[in-house]
């Protein structure tokens, strides 16, 4: 009865009368009326009644992109859930952690479809078509506010993230690198990704190798890596990004240390993406280059010793990179030189071999003639 309910409500945001898929794949024109309704949901949840909630988390779930025991006997078309776009599919595992929450996890729901969600989702984020500030909630929702996480599952995440992380802005990367310091404070066992071991930390799972392309955060096997990434988003052009990844690579094992973080996904997303306009990395650049033209002047302040040892620093440098590729340039024609020998004395060798057998048969021709 509660699943005809569903089926009545819900089908209608989704259903298009045209039947064309092409549009569907705008940011928000596919289904505009999905939004307010996944917010009024999210909202209200305290007031619905728990005997019908089974049926709106599997609905979420599908509606999500995981899997479902009901197919298409529930009233939506594979076509209208596989054109929902990636912002939409989040707000989908939104909704549903709220609902859990609102309920005070009264309800005896697996959360590991949406998990997995989430981790795909990370992969098919793209900033110019969906939303930034769904992501960062998403990971706050899910990943910060909840319990203790499963250490594969944390790993996994964190190696996800750390990857992300290297691919987008940096007010995305601020996001992750947040989301990605909260899981590394509450699963301890997580921080031996921060070791340097050639096999990944200290701590084995039962997957040796690490499967990045795993759609499963169980099955990914991260602890077998490192965060390789934080040394180079150390160097990052922005220096919030760039602090925090050192901050994070310098996290020690120890159980009794203590960490609070004030700030959320979503606060670094805003404060970074509004910053984002005014934000001009070229200004660091250009100091060292403009001090390199003052050193020419005769009047130095002070500091001129120090440009005169990176004017001959810079004449050593390049003294060694010429000798340098000189012995490269010297060894590649050696290696062309020794060739064309070998070349030559094969084909000497061949001749001689020639020769002889030519001797040998002229002297075998007089001798069957005196035998004849």
């Amino acid at each position: 009865m509660w699943s005809s309910h569903f089926t009545y409500f819900l089908f209608p945001l989704l259903h298009r009368s045209d039947g064309s898929s092409s549009s569907l794949a705008g940011a928000s024109g596919g289904h505009p009326l999905l939004a307010p309704c996944l917010n009024g949901i999210g909202k209200f949840s305290h007031l619905i009644d728990l005997d019908f909630m089974g049926d709106l988390m599997n609905y979420l779930r599908k509606l999500a992109g995981g899997s479902s025991n009901s197919s298409n006997s529930d009233g939506f078309s594979d076509n209208c859930v596989k054109h929902l776009t990636v912002s939409e599919r989040l707000g989908c595992c939104i909704v549903a952690f709220k609902v859990m929450r609102s309920n005070l996890d009264a309800l005896n729901v697996d959360l590991q479809d949406f998990f997995v969600q989430l981790y795909s989702h990370i992969l098919e984020y793209r900033p110019g078509r969906d939303q930034g500030g769904l992501l960062a909630e998403a990971l706050k929702i899910m990943l910060c506010d909840d319990r203790q996480h499963d250490m594969q599952r944390a790993a996994a995440f964190i190696k996800r993230l750390a990857t992300f992380s290297l691919c987008f802005g940096s007010a995305e990367s601020m996001a992750a690198l947040v989301t990605l310091k909260h899981l590394l404070q509450k699963n301890v066992k997580c921080r031996n990704l921060l070791e340097n071991d050639a096999g990944g930390g200290s701590v084995s799972g039962p997957i040796a190798k690490y499967q990045h392309y795993a759609s499963d955060p169980n099955l990914s096997g991260a602890l077998a890596s490192v965060l390789w990434e934080l040394n180079l988003l150390s160097k990052h052009y922005h220096p919030s990004v760039s602090t925090i990844a050192s901050s994070i690579s310098t996290l020690s094992d120890t159980h009794n240390q203590v960490y609070h973080s004030n700030l959320s996904p979503q606060q670094a997303f805003m404060e970074l993406s509004l910053e984002q306009e005014s934000f001009n990395p070229k200004g660091d650049i250009r100091k060292p280059t403009h001090k390199r033209k003052r050193g020419s002047g005769s009047s130095m302040p002070a500091g001129s010793g120090h440009l005169d040892m990176s004017s001959t620093e810079e004449e050593v440098v390049r003294k060694k990179l010429s000798e340098h590729f000189l012995l490269l340039r010297d060894i590649t024609e050696n290696e062309i030189l020794r060739g064309e020998l070998d070349r030559t004395t094969l084909s000497l060798k061949l001749y001689e071999q020639y020769k002889k057998q030519k001797k040998n048969q002229r002297s075998s021709k007089p001798r069957k003639m005196r035998n004849c």
